[in-house]
């Protein structure tokens, strides 16, 4: 197995074995910049793809309360990551790899 390449990031190298996808941040020739977000899979059924749900707090300044939004973004699951549903994952944006992804999960965080 070869060596994982630093992507630039303080994160802990993936523990799987690469199966030779070239969109692997760690293993391929996929660049990783940009947003840095923490979230939840909530859908990990099609092929290398995950749909992760981040969730954040919003101020509204004229009830003086905060509210409670949420996107569902889809990123690039490298088998080297290994994320599963239920899973906290981070995923980093990347260049765009197809129509609707632009984010890579670049490390897992546990159930």
């Amino acid at each position: 197995m070869t060596k994982p390449r630093d992507i630039g990031v303080e994160v802990q190298p993936p523990a799987h074995k690469w199966d030779g996808d070239p969109h692997d941040p760690f293993y391929g020739s996929l660049p990783v910049r940009g947003q840095l977000l923490q979230g939840i899979v909530v859908r990990a059924r099609a092929q290398r793809t995950a749909v992760v749900k981040i969730e954040r707090m919003k101020y509204d300044s004229k009830y003086e309360r905060y509210q409670r939004r949420s996107s569902r973004i889809q990123a690039h699951s490298p088998a080297s990551v290994g994320a599963r549903e239920g899973d906290n994952v981070t995923i980093m944006e990347c260049r765009p790899l197809s129509k609707t992804k632009s984010f890579v999960i670049i490390e897992r965080r546990g159930a």
